[in-house]
């Protein structure tokens, strides 16, 4: 659990970041939980960006990201959200 400073970082961080996964009319699927997965792995911070032809909600389709893969909720704004979990190589050092 990460807490409001450490969230704050994060979101600086990923101001700049690209999107790296995108989620269409298919909503969450096996094969999108292992990208997220291993996008997480690799980067620790990931945003997401959701198509509007994505037939799911958007707090909903989070919500179950979130759960399944153990990761924070960063940030949500638009279309667009930021999840963060921390991997074994410890990639972002995050304040206390």
């Amino acid at each position: 659990m990460i807490n409001s400073r450490q969230r704050s970082y994060l979101k600086s961080l990923a101001n700049t970041m690209e999107v790296k996964i995108i989620i269409g009319k298919n909503g969450i699927t096996d094969n999108l939980i292992k990208q997220i997965h291993d996008t997480l792995n690799a980067n620790e911070l990931v945003k997401i960006k959701i198509l509007k032809n994505n037939l799911f909600d958007d707090k909903e389709t989070i919500q179950e990201i979130i759960e399944k893969l153990s990761a924070d909720f960063v940030s949500h704004m638009g279309s667009k959200f930021v999840i963060y979990r921390q991997s074994k190589e410890k990639i972002i050092t995050l304040p206390k």
